[in-house]
């Protein structure tokens, strides 16, 4: 490895406090600044403020769900380069797994999820994957 490059900012934005310091402690093992924000609109609100190199939605948010944050941030010319990695329980249906697609997500992870699955997604879809990993050369 080599020596840690500027620290990545993560806002997660997630209605339980329990699963951003999962979050966090998955992280920021690896380096990664998290910050959390309860709820759709405190996230967008963190969002507008941080302009992080990552968000992580939670879908299912009782103010705001996650596709209203996921649409005002697309809407936003500050925001919508950001790249967003959706966070779905695993019982949602298959339709909010096909607008992912139709949404053009990153990403997205279901719960519960290993550490190990975040970090992937989350290094996938920031480009950090190590070079010498990559199968297609």
């Amino acid at each position: 490895m080599d020596a840690q490059e500027t620290k990545k900012t993560v806002v997660c934005i997630e209605d339980e406090p329990e699963m951003i310091d999962l979050v966090r402690l998955i992280l920021g093992r690896k380096g990664f600044e998290l910050i959390g924000a309860m709820g759709g609109r405190e996230g967008l609100e963190t969002v507008r403020r941080v302009k992080p190199d990552l968000v992580l939605l939670d879908l299912m948010m009782p103010d705001i769900d996650g596709w209203e944050v996921y649409q005002q941030m697309k809407a936003d010319p500050a925001l919508k380069d950001i790249p967003v990695i959706v966070v779905t329980a695993k019982a949602q249906s298959i339709d909010k797994v096909l607008g992912l697609h139709i949404a053009k997500v990153d990403d997205y992870v279901t719960k519960p999820f290993g550490p190990q699955e975040l970090l992937q997604s989350v290094e996938k879809v920031l480009g950090m994957e190590r070079a010498e990993e990559s199968p297609n050369r």
